[in-house]
């Protein structure tokens, strides 16, 4: 008996949480309200450097994706509600379980429970409404590689690694934007082998003649593509466009009827 009441309850609570995070990803894209997102800075490589970088940030170092989502919410007919607004929180001495590379889908689960707890651990949200948390593992830019980024619909959280540079802010919140968009459901575009834009959906210009080189990148493609075979990271989130496929999955655009 005691055994059945405990499971019950193991299942209830389960059921609970289970509930809570799909209210959370159907709330985030509802667009009646502004959407807070959280920015929580972490020294992802433990160099002085990356800390007198953090020390000295401010939350306009994002005011471009602020820009570039209310830019696009009015592009596709939007009400004045579909909107976010970054707060820069503090930061975080501890880092996120990296994500396992080349793994399969039990192991990509278990990173994904890993990265939830953590993030519950560290990162409580405070105030009323759906929040979405981005932690920011910022790296020396002199280092010779950082790990993708990663984000995760259910828990509306993501870790994102980007430069600790003046002259490299513009091109971190083309990745914080691309990142941002994924916690509200938003799917690559882009070949994941070659990093290339998957055409049509991935080109912010699919019909344009001749085709290369694009004048904008799709948030999601992640690249601006100049010939067949060349494609760059914009230097700008002016240089983005959020492509039709995408506004349907974060609900800019209705979804298509099947």
């Amino acid at each position: 008996m005691f055994r059945a009441t405990r499971i019950f309850i193991l299942l209830f609570i389960l059921a609970a949480v289970s509930y809570s995070a799909y209210r959370a990803r159907i709330q985030s894209v509802e667009w009646k309200y502004t959407l807070m997102v959280n920015v929580y800075p972490i020294n992802g490589d433990g160099s002085a450097l990356s800390e007198a970088f953090i020390n000295g940030l401010s939350v306009d170092e994002y005011q471009s994706v602020e820009k570039f989502m209310l830019t696009a919410a009015e592009q596709y007919g939007k009400s004045q509600h579909a909107s976010i607004q970054i707060r820069l929180q503090n930061k975080l001495l501890s880092r996120p379980p990296a994500p396992p590379e080349n793994a399969n889908m039990l192991e990509v689960m278990w990173w994904s429970l890993q990265f939830r707890w953590w993030a519950y651990r560290h990162a409580k949200v405070h105030g009323p409404g759906t929040q979405v948390r981005l932690f920011l593992q910022y790296f020396d830019p002199q280092q010779l590689q950082v790990h993708r980024s990663t984000a995760l619909q259910e828990g509306l959280i993501g870790q994102v690694n980007v430069f600790a540079s003046a002259e490299m802010r513009e091109k971190n919140n083309v990745v914080i934007a691309h990142e941002f968009l994924h916690t509200l459901g938003a799917t690559d575009k882009y070949n994941l082998t070659t990093d290339f834009p998957s055409f049509p959906d991935g080109y912010a210009e699919p019909e344009k003649n001749p085709l290369h080189p694009q004048r904008y990148a799709e948030i999601m493609g992640g690249r601006l593509a100049l010939t067949e075979f060349d494609a760059v990271i914009p230097s700008h989130l002016n240089k983005v466009v959020i492509g039709p496929k995408t506004a349907r999955e974060i609900n800019f655009l209705p979804a298509q009827i099947k």
